[in-house]
């Protein structure tokens, strides 16, 4: 990927993209996304087109019986078997359009459900397709919101709205030839009532469209406003800042709150325009038509079935003010799904791509950085590149710690080694073959990335430890488990493997949750290690219980550790001295701090210092 596509690829994150696409072509880049939702189409179609003309036979069998069954006998009197065959006839009518309207209704709501679930594993794939870097542009809340809740406003709308647009629009069109057979005075002076509200239906669309993105952006926003205090319920009551989350999380739902309001102002206006409209049509059709009735231009009958079919022209054209407002919603809905996967994968597999990806042999990895430079896309155009052209040599099964002050490029070098992200320019190199080149499948089972907290997962040890191996078998964790020193400590949990962790491992300690993280690496089976070194927050024990698995662990791999206690750096083949985004010393421990006047000496001495040595 060239460089800056990273910056590209954050631009698109936005709400930007989603108002550039119409709704015509928002429906096509829909449809195209899930093609499930034409499954069937045409007979979904004919089935609706049924349910639609059926609405006309009660007002036609009411017109025959009064002009031809009542008084048309020859005699004056009643013709019943023409009665009684016009209520069998409506009768059926009823029958076929209710059959038709349920198998409608059965085949979109099957039909939008299996689209619907096809896009939102399409978007939450994406989302995971996407670096951390792209990932951090956006509230965690707002992405979530698009995989669910963006894709239950247009599945919503897609089942009840779709349905009533199918219906409405047929209805409309079915009451319009009958009215015009009947008398097409009376056609023309309904179609004129509803002109205003017609000719208004464009402007009504480009208010909602507006109106809604806020209404759908806030839903986002309130969504992370309340989640992230959840996650982060032990700090908010650590600090006693209750109030303060409180106040935040009220913001964020009066904003929501505010932004539906002045939505539904247009909904409630366009809605009330359509009331109006259906008065002046009804009041219009009972004076004009009485006054045709008496001029010999319409009998009783026609006049009395034209009154039942403005009511079904009427009742479909007063909903569509509210299809129009949902439609509104789920366009904005499926525009910001559109745009998260429009959203270029800025860390593209090459397994996807024509040339495929190449395969690392496995064994002990060589590492490479060759003029290596890496600047985040937000960053102010004067601003020092994080890192700035860093060039390295690791050998093949060389234990390697990187140490520096904090923000001085520690961790992005760990991100970038383990193809999190991308350098702006230069190459990060394994065993001499540009990890860019590298297939997923390939580089992620030779190179493992153990982060400062392992996230667990709300299940059982064994089954976050298998993150690591997902056929791993009870015996192989135990294993591995035996294999890093662990066995006692998993022996002595209330239920062994099957213990439960909690949500987020709240369950265990801090370091308890570091030995799973290395029990998943080790179940792996890695050939390069990258440690994000946390044992900060542990007590002395453990400690050296996890430093024993370390030291297991790293045994015949490559292994690069970031190293935040210099006990790691002590104990390493070499030492990589980071400062200001260059690397500015390098060499084994027992060299580089004898050079006290030094960056390395200076942060070995402080650390001295801090533990009173």
């Amino acid at each position: 990927m060239r460089p800056g596509s990273m910056g590209d690829a954050r631009s698109q994150t936005g709400a930007a993209p989603e108002a550039e696409i119409g709704a015509i072509e928002t429906i096509r880049r829909g449809l195209r996304l899930s093609p499930e939702l034409l499954t069937g189409f045409w007979v979904t179609f004919t089935l609706a087109l049924v349910a639609s003309v059926g609405q006309v036979v009660v007002p036609v069998s009411v017109q025959q019986t009064l002009d031809k069954g009542l008084g048309g006998s020859g005699d004056g009197g009643t013709d019943v078997s023409f009665v009684v065959t016009m209520g069998a006839v409506a009768f059926l009518g009823l029958v076929l359009t209710s059959l038709a309207q349920y198998g409608m209704t059965s085949r979109l709501f099957a039909t939008s459900e299996r689209g619907l679930a096809g896009l939102r594993i399409k978007a939450f794939r994406h989302v995971h397709d996407l670096s951390l870097l792209t990932q951090s542009t956006e509230r965690r809340g707002a992405l979530v919101s698009r995989v669910t809740s963006d894709v239950d406003q247009i599945s919503q709308f897609l089942v009840f709205g779709g349905l009533l647009l199918v219906i409405s629009a047929g209805q409309v069109l079915v009451a319009t030839i009958v009215m015009a057979v009947y008398s097409w005075q009376l056609c023309l002076v309904v179609w004129i009532c509803f002109a205003p509200l017609f000719i208004s239906i464009r402007w009504f669309q480009r208010k909602l469209a507006a109106a809604y993105g806020t209404v759908r952006q806030q839903a986002g926003v309130m969504l992370s406003a309340v989640s992230e205090p959840v996650v982060g319920a032990s700090v908010v009551k650590s600090y006693a800042v209750a109030d303060r989350t409180q106040a935040r999380i009220d913001t964020a739902i009066d904003e929501f709150k505010a932004a539906s309001t002045r939505a539904q102002r247009f909904t409630v206006f366009s809605f009330s325009l359509g009331g109006i409209s259906a008065g002046l049509a009804n009041a219009a059709v009972l004076v004009i038509g009485v006054l045709l009735g008496f001029a010999g231009d319409m009998s009783a009958g026609e006049v009395l079935a034209f009154a039942f079919l403005v009511t079904l022209f009427v009742g479909p054209v007063q909903m569509g003010t509210q299809i129009i407002t949902d439609a509104q919603n789920a366009l904005v809905s499926w525009r910001r799904v559109i745009a998260l996967v429009d959203t270029p994968a800025d860390v593209v597999d090459p397994d996807t791509t024509p040339d495929g990806g190449l395969e690392l042999p496995r064994g002990p990895v060589d590492v490479e950085f060759r003029d290596v430079t890496f600047s985040y896309p937000s960053a102010p155009t004067d601003a020092a590149p994080v890192l700035r052209d860093v060039s390295l040599h690791v050998a093949a099964g060389t234990r390697v710690a990187v140490v520096g002050e904090t923000g001085s490029g520690k961790s992005t070098f760990a991100k970038l080694l383990t193809r999190l992200m991308d350098p702006s320019s230069g190459e990060v190199l394994l065993d001499g073959i540009d990890v860019r080149r590298i297939g997923q499948a390939s580089l992620r089972r030779s190179v493992v990335l153990v982060p400062q907290e392992g996230f667990l997962f709300d299940d059982t040890l064994a089954a976050n430890v298998r993150y690591g191996r997902l056929d791993a078998t009870d015996d192989e964790i135990l294993a591995a488990a035996d294999e890093l020193g662990l066995a006692d400590w998993v022996a002595g949990l209330p239920d062994g493997l099957a213990t439960r962790v909690g949500q987020r491992g709240e369950s265990l300690s801090a370091g308890e949750r570091q030995l799973v993280a290395l029990l998943r690496a080790r179940l792996a089976d890695p050939d390069l290690l990258v440690l994000d070194e946390a044992t900060s927050a542990v007590d002395p024990e453990l400690e050296m219980r996890i430093g024993r698995a370390l030291e297991r662990l790293m045994t015949g791999r490559t292994s690069v550790t970031i190293a935040h206690r210099l006990t790691t750096a002590e104990q390493a083949d070499e030492v990589i001295v980071v400062a200001a985004g260059e690397v500015v010393q390098r060499g084994p421990h027992a060299e580089l701090v004898t050079q006290t006047d030094s960056a390395y000496g200076r942060l070995h001495a402080s650390w001295i210092a801090q533990q009173g040595r």
